[in-house]
């Protein structure tokens, strides 16, 4: 593991929410439900490094019949430095498992109750070479990360088709 700053990293990170939800950065939707790496009680934000990779996280992660019709598309503003960047080599063996096996949940959520970052860059499943960004609220640096632009999102049903 290993925390630097690196230029390409990108400043504004984006997510697909729920309109209801677009502007809340508690991480209360995660801390509710679990994720790939947070077990359930433990909030977390994710997030992407493109619009395409949120799109295609959230795809992947919702049932077609279910998907939301009141979609946003929200880019965040992160601080650019402390944040954790992992490499698959980093992550448990058997971190790209479908489902998402416990070692994931685990990995996580110690990175985020640890709470010694803001941000954690961690390699996507579904596109290995990019990046999905955890932006962990229990971090006093949290009140850092602000909503640069919410714009409606018109999912395309041909996605999941």
């Amino acid at each position: 593991m290993s925390t630097a700053f690196i230029p390409d990293l990108p400043m504004i990170v984006y997510r697909v929410s729920q309109k209801q939800f677009a502007t809340d950065l508690t991480g209360e939707g995660a801390r509710l439900f679990g994720g790939r790496w947070n077990h359930v009680h433990t909030a977390c934000v994710y997030t992407a490094a493109t619009r395409a990779l949120a799109l295609l996280e959230f795809s992947v992660n919702v049932n077609r019949m279910l998907a939301p019709k009141s979609l946003s598309l929200v880019a965040i503003e992160i601080p650019e430095k402390n944040i954790l960047v992992l490499n698959s080599a980093d992550l448990p063996e058997n971190w790209r498992e479908i489902p998402a096996p416990g070692t994931t949940r685990d990995f996580g959520t110690g990175l985020l109750l640890e709470a010694r970052y803001p941000v954690i860059a961690i390699p996507s499943v579904v596109v290995p070479e990019e990046y999905n960004y955890l932006l962990n609220p229990l971090h006093k640096d949290h009140i850092k990360f602000r909503i640069a632009a919410v714009s409606e999102l018109n999912y395309d049903g041909r996605i999941k088709g």
